[in-house]
């Protein structure tokens, strides 16, 4: 798994211009590599000027929170979702992954997404009105690791189909964590094939999962089953 994360990272530094690969950060919560410092040379006489420099990533992303106190019985779903922050280099995601809450502290019913910017973690937004989710389930104890790797996967371009995602979620349950993918095109079997293996891969994860459409969870809600697994 760590030779997996590590290849992520590199895989973010490659698509950087070759004289700004820095490193990317660490998978330590409690470290934060990411920044560079550099010194813009000046006149003779007058005092050097350091400079920061930070390093976009393919995509802006926004992490969303589902809090479970504020949810109602009778609120629509998806009405308590709220964006909590925008980001678009590296330095801002280490910068704010390495102070929030990791998945196993919070609370039981919440929800964390990570989603590509301007598309929002509900079945009704237009990009994944006609997508569908590979689900993993885990335990309190893995995670925060999954999650991250989930992340650091979808951050680096990792996926050869990774235009079909939308992005990621993490569900807190009392019984058991789940960890969801969103793609844009359920129909597109051969892209979600492509990705739920890629995914698992990613995780060293050997159970099989499966796919669902939203359309179908819309419908059946937790009976809808399964179109496509790996």
């Amino acid at each position: 798994m760590t030779e997996n994360v590590m290849a992520m990272e590199a895989s973010i530094r490659k698509r950087l211009p070759a004289e700004e690969a820095v490193a990317v950060g660490t998978t330590d919560p409690n470290l934060a590599e990411s920044e560079e410092e550099t010194v813009t040379p000046v006149a003779a006489g007058e005092s050097p000027r350091m400079t920061v420099v930070r390093h976009p990533l393919e995509h802006s992303w926004t992490f969303w929170f589902d809090n479970p106190s504020a949810k109602s019985k009778h609120a629509a779903w998806g009405s308590s979702i709220r964006p909590v922050h925008t980001f678009s280099t590296i330095e801002d995601f280490w910068g704010l992954y390495n102070n929030i809450h990791k998945p196993s502290k919070l609370g039981i019913g919440a929800d964390f997404h990570c989603f590509k910017h301007g598309i929002e973690p509900k079945w009704e937004d237009p990009v994944c009105a006609n997508g569908g989710k590979w689900t993993i389930s885990c335990s309190r104890v893995k995670v925060d690791l999954w999650w991250l790797y989930t992340l650091l996967a979808m951050l680096g371009e990792q996926f050869d189909q990774g235009d079909e995602i939308c992005g990621a979620v993490v569900n807190i349950r009392a019984k058991q964590e789940k960890i969801s993918i969103w793609t844009k095109n359920g129909l597109n079997e051969a892209a979600q094939m492509s990705i739920g293996k890629q995914w698992k891969e990613c995780l060293d994860y050997n159970d099989t999962i499966g796919f669902i459409f939203h359309n179908d969870a819309k419908k059946h809600d937790r009976y809808a089953k399964s179109r496509y697994h790996v």
